[in-house]
């Protein structure tokens, strides 16, 4: 008896296929921009009593840490041992990346996982709009509003409602959506993920001046020249 599970269509619009958990799809963004700044600024600071230096060292005394954990857990060179609080700057790159890194594996196994029965994509463009129609439907219940390419490798596609940000309220000194930007940088990584499964290299960046609405602009890397001939 084969306890395999059946293989679903790559097409996700179909109303009774149910790949995805909303509620839990919803839950993890909404915990992973907070819990990524505290993993951010948490890793960056030294433990709480450093430990003294021992006298001497002996053959049973434990291995150094790594370069970067010594990064990690040393006191500035300042000698006041105070632990060294991330810049703004340095805090929303650690943020961005960490979350950026989560969406690309996603993305890659999404692919992976509702692309792999159908023909391989002819260009970019094919998988571009893969992108906005069942990608986009499997993980946020919608397709992208609009798309727009110059034809060179650049693509603009618009979420009118973007879920992430649907359920975000705004406010008068608007903040709002200087808030809301994280929550776009796991989506960033998800595309560029989706598209790297596809054999697709490029950057993705994301961004929004108005609540809901959100827009991605994604840029490929220009194909390779095929290698010169021998003869």
């Amino acid at each position: 008896m084969s306890f395999d599970q059946p293989m679903p269509p790559f097409n996700a619009s179909d109303p009774s296929a149910t790949f995805l958990s909303t509620s839990c799809l919803d839950f993890l963004m909404i915990e992973l921009v907070p819990m990524a700044y505290r993993v951010a600024n948490e890793l960056d600071a030294p433990p709480s009593s450093p430990a003294p230096a021992p006298a001497s060292s002996s053959a049973s005394d434990p291995p150094p840490p790594s370069s970067a954990a010594a990064v990690v857990l040393s006191p500035p060179p300042d000698g006041s041992g105070e632990p060294r609080k991330l810049d703004e700057d340095e805090e929303r790159d650690a943020v961005f990346f960490r979350l950026e890194a989560l969406g690309y594996r996603v993305g890659l196994g999404l692919v992976e996982r509702f692309s792999r029965d159908r023909p391989r994509f002819n260009d970019a463009l094919d998988a571009i709009k893969f992108v906005c129609k069942d990608l986009w439907m499997l993980v946020f219940k919608k397709q992208v509003d609009n798309l727009k390419t110059n034809h060179r490798g650049v693509y603009v596609l618009t979420d009118n409602a973007f879920r992430p940000l649907s359920r975000m309220s705004t406010d008068a000194g608007g903040h709002a959506v200087a808030r809301a930007q994280p929550f776009l940088w796991f989506p960033c990584g998800v595309v560029r993920g989706a598209l790297a499964a596809m054999g697709i290299a490029a950057t993705v960046q994301a961004e929004t001046s108005e609540l809901p609405g959100a827009v991605f602009q994604i840029k490929t890397a220009p194909a390779k020249p095929p290698p010169p001939s021998s003869q």
